[in-house]
This record gives C-alpha cells, structure tokens and sequence, in this order.
C-alpha cells in the first residue's frame, strides 16, 4: 500500500527521501512490482525526473541508467542479439515498454533470464546514498555480489546506472513449458577476446548463479550441470536440470563457434 508518494527533481533531493528511516521508502522507475497490491505501508520516490533513463556508449562499454525499459535497451544499436532474445523473453511487450533495468534486476528471481545473462556479462552497477545514510556516496558493485544481498544492500540506497561491455560474445540457451513461458533452466555464456569466460544458470531459486569464470571455456557443461545440484521446485527436478544444463553450455559453446 503506498502512503506517500514523492516525485524529487534531483537525485540529492531523492536520496534524502530514500535515507529516512520512516516510513519505508522505496524508488519507483517503471511500477511493475510496486503497483502490485501489497498489504505494507510505503513511501515510493518516482525517478522519472532526474535523467537516469539514457544509454551511453563509450568505446565497447554501455552504460545504462537504471530508469532505461527494458524495450529502450533491446533496441540499442550493437546490441548482443542474446541479450535482445532474453528481454522479450523476460515480459510481454506492453510490460517492457514499462519495466526498467534497474527494477528488473532488483526484483529478478531465479527464472530471470535477463538478470541470467547480465550476470555472464559482469555488469556493474553504480550505487549512491545520501551523506546522512552512513553509507558511502557512490559505490560500484558486480551483479553477482548485489544479487545474494539486495534487500540488504539496497536499503536507503539507489542504483543509477548499470555497465557491461558490447565487445563480449554472449550466447543464451533455455528450456519453458511454452516458448513464451519463463525458463525452467537457462544458461548464459560471455566470452571475451582475451578467452575469459563466463556461464551463469538460471531458471530456479532466489537468483540466478555463476558457474564459471575462468581464463577459458574449458569444464562450462560440467560447471552448468553442477550449478543444478539442489534444485528441485515445482517447474522440475534437479535431476532433469542437471541433465539439460550441459545440453544448454554445449549449445551454446557451438553458438559461438560458429559466429
């Protein structure tokens, strides 16, 4: 339930908002998870005016404001087209027009595969916080270490912008009940011109993991099938995710072969 509502024109006038200890205030980019009814009292801070929905590239890195839809960054020029694969896939079309980037990887669980394939790409995230919040004023963290700990880290703080670099080759492979369904299990594999690599599987838990990051590829079908151990839920068993993960790094090791 949202008792206040604040829409600041600056981004110090945000964080302020954000830093009070009462009530629980949260930012607001496109409303998709805040606008879902809820029983908790909260004060939302609308970041519609303060700039954070642009995309610059600088070399091979994007960066993205954390206010940037999902729809607005699938259309970016030089895109990897398995990133531009795993955001349709992530919502239907009017809700992408909506959803942001920063609230999608905040709220993202497991059967993510947009947060999935973010994850392989290393991406970074530029964090700030009030003076008054005790915390530092401006922050980097990875994807992979915000993911575990986002309601804690988060509070009182605000994702501005989100990096990942364009010159990496991705590959993203999936298996749903429907093709417009979640994943049940998916895999995101990056390699970079230097043979680093990176695999991440999602399609259940809390987030998606990291089940490599190495100097080269070699080991991603047995890292993916060990990233499936302890995964039974109601969409599958660890067993069938285990078997299908390799499957999917195979695939998507043969995607990058051939280009």
């Amino acid at each position: 339930m949202i008792i206040e509502y604040h829409r600041p024109k600056t981004i110090e006038a945000a964080l302020e908002l954000l830093a009070r200890p009462e009530p629980r205030t949260l930012p607001l980019g496109g409303g998709t998870v805040l606008n879902r009814p809820s029983p908790d009292p909260v004060a939302v801070v609308d970041l519609q005016a303060l700039g954070l929905d642009r995309l610059q590239q600088t070399g091979n890195l994007l960066t993205i404001g954390a206010a940037v839809t999902l729809s607005a960054l699938s259309a970016q020029p030089g895109l990897q087209p398995a990133l531009v694969k795993a955001i349709q896939l992530e919502l239907n079309h009017n809700l992408r027009q909506v959803a942001t980037v920063g609230g999608s990887l905040v709220s993202a669980d497991g059967r993510s595969g947009f947060a999935t394939v973010m994850l392989a790409l290393d991406a970074e995230l530029e964090v700030r916080a009030h003076p008054t919040s005790g915390f530092p004023e401006r922050e980097k963290i990875s994807l992979g270490d915000l993911l575990p700990r986002r309601a804690e880290y988060l509070h009182r703080r605000l994702i501005v912008q989100v990096k990942f670099p364009l010159h990496v080759r991705l590959a993203y492979e999936a298996v749903a009940r429907t093709p417009a369904d979640l994943p049940i299990l998916c895999v995101a594999l990056a390699q970079w011109p230097s043979g680093r690599t990176r695999l991440a599987v999602g399609g259940f838990g809390t987030a998606p993991s990291l089940a490599l990051d190495g100097p080269e590829a070699g080991g991603a079908e047995i890292a993916a099938q060990e990233a499936c151990r302890g995964s039974d839920d109601e969409w599958g068993s660890a067993e069938y995710r285990s078997a299908v993960a390799g499957k999917l790094a195979r695939r998507c090791l043969e995607n990058l072969a051939h280009g």
